[in-house]
């Protein structure tokens, strides 16, 4: 009896795997996530009329007058451009209100182009000292 010699195969080598079993992941690619696992609560949640938590926003705290455009730090003054059909005198009352701005203050002095007024007027820009720091795109109320 002949003995047949066995053919060799050539086999390709696999990469190296990097310890801990981690994979690289290609540009481009995300890796795929597990989904969430979900339980049943044991008490019967009630859908809830109005949103609770921080999420929740309150009542604007009087009328929509206008929109913080400018803040100058050094000089503590707020440039704001007034809503059409808003009017705004010294001595009112004004609210600002942005995402880390909150505060009220009365209107001690208005000035437009460095002149000092007494009221202003629809799509009117003009500068007023504040108090706190006011931001960019914070809303300005009218409290009466």
């Amino acid at each position: 009896m002949a003995v047949r010699k066995k053919a060799k195969v050539k086999r390709k080598k696999t990469p190296a795997r990097r310890p801990g079993g981690r994979k690289t992941v290609k540009a481009g690619k995300k890796p795929a996530r597990k989904a969430p696992v979900r339980r049943a609560s044991p008490k019967a949640v009630k859908p809830a009329t109005k949103p609770e938590g921080p999420l929740a926003k309150p009542a604007p705290p009087g009328e929509r007058v206008g929109i913080v455009t400018h803040y100058f730090s050094h000089l503590l003054v707020a440039v704001i451009k007034l809503d059409p059909g808003a009017l705004l005198r010294v001595g009112d009352t004004i609210h600002i209100q942005g995402h880390t701005s909150d505060f009220k203050q009365r209107v001690e002095s208005l000035q437009v182009d460095h002149a000092p007024v007494t009221e202003v007027g629809p799509r009117d820009d003009f500068g007023i000292k504040v108090r706190e720091h006011a931001r960019e795109n914070d809303v300005v109320y009218l409290v009466r």
